[in-house]
């Protein structure tokens, strides 16, 4: 049976069918309903933030969080990332400005951004890659002296904690995802963070078409709701979650505990003082060019194991960013992108599962597979 880097974590399918019940003879199925306002409730006091909003994904929720800050002009982001980071700025009307990222976290790099930044820049899209948290301190003190809104990309960072503060609280909104793939999943979903309650209204205001009372639209919106069903499955996940993490937990302890690393293959997992969601398990391999990390991929998806290379390419090599590419210096997240590969991590991986993908991964390395041939080398 295949096995794939990710593998959505569902409820028992009769509590699902219950509270689909409630929703039927409610027949309310959308626009803010009961369930909806209590998956609002009791996520933000899970999450420990003061204001949530619901959406019906995070490409939408980023779009409408960039709206809701008005920004104009360029933003200031990272290459290393989902397309859909860069793709929310440019149907916001906006111009990515892409720097390079730090060789630890995999994150933006605060010293690059302070030399991106130009007068039309308006504010800066740092991603919390893999649940591993920004430097918010010094990208806080480089938007507050140029006067610049900063909107986190928090997909991978669902319950993720430093210091016992939520990372959603940093920036002016956070944005984290509810898709199927994700820590937390609604089939499909998101959220913005907000700090005020003014912000929480007008983002509420932009996902719904602009409207501020039946008869009145006072600002060219959105539909970009998320449905009662949706949330009714988000309440079954919530009462999960704290299980799937430990789940997660043990996924990537089993990897660490038979992975061999060496000068081919190491474990990225940046230190600091931060929960963990274990959201992916990335490790790098070989070096620049990327040869044995696409033979490894290869070989690994013939044994029927699916593990997946977050992030490549960059972001700037595809169609709508290509432009970019002559003016561009990211050494170091090109150099990653030509090394990472995550393994399969989710709370049904079976441990005997993830001993056999650390098997093969370092009979790979260790160069004791014979015979295997990588067809699409040359291609890669």
């Amino acid at each position: 049976m295949a096995i794939y880097v990710t593998k959505p974590d569902m409820p028992p399918l009769d509590l699902f069918t219950e509270k689909l019940k409630v929703i039927w003879d409610s027949g309310q199925i959308t626009n803010a309903g009961p369930v909806h306002q209590e998956l609002e409730e009791r996520l933000s006091s899970y999450l420990g933030v003061p204001y949530i909003s619901l959406f019906s994904n995070a490409t939408l929720a980023l779009i409408v969080a960039l709206k809701a800050l008005d920004l104009k002009g360029e933003v200031i982001t990272t290459p290393y990332t989902f397309v859909a980071t860069p793709n929310a700025l440019l149907w916001a009307g906006l111009e990515p400005v892409f720097v390079d990222i730090d060789p630890n976290t995999f994150n933006l790099d605060p010293t690059q951004v302070q030399r991106a930044i130009t007068e039309r820049t308006s504010g800066i899209l740092p991603v919390h890659v893999y649940g591993t948290p920004c430097d918010d301190n010094q990208i806080k003190q480089v938007a507050q002296t140029h006067g610049l809104k900063v909107l986190y990309d928090a997909a991978h960072a669902f319950g993720v904690r430093r210091h016992g503060r939520s990372i959603l609280l940093d920036g002016d909104l956070s944005v984290v995802s509810f898709h199927a793939t994700k820590v937390f999943n609604t089939a499909e979903g998101g959220a913005v963070i907000c700090q005020t309650r003014d912000l929480k209204q007008r983002v509420d205001r932009l996902k719904n078409f602009g409207y501020i009372s039946e008869c009145h639209v006072e600002e060219a919106g959105i539909n970009a709701k998320m449905s009662e069903i949706s949330a009714a499955l988000g309440l079954l996940q919530l009462d999960r979650v704290e299980q799937c993490i430990a789940a997660r937990s043990l996924i990537s302890q089993c990897y660490h505990k038979h992975l061999r690393v060496s000068d081919r293959m190491s474990i990225h997992e940046p230190l600091g003082d931060f929960s963990r969601n274990h959201s992916y398990f990335p490790i790098l391999v070989g070096g620049p060019n990327g040869a044995l990390r696409d033979s490894l991929y290869e070989f690994l998806k013939a044994q029927g194991i699916f593990a997946r290379r977050y992030f490549y390419p960059l972001v700037t090599e595809f169609g709508p960013y290509r432009y970019l590419a002559e003016r561009l210096s990211t050494p170091v997240a090109d150099s990653i992108s030509k090394r990472v590969l995550c393994l399969p991590i989710y709370p049904s991986l079976a441990e005997n599962e993830a001993r056999k993908i650390s098997e093969l991964v370092n009979q790979f390395i260790a160069g004791e597979i014979k015979g295997f041939v990588n067809t699409r080398s040359k291609s890669l």
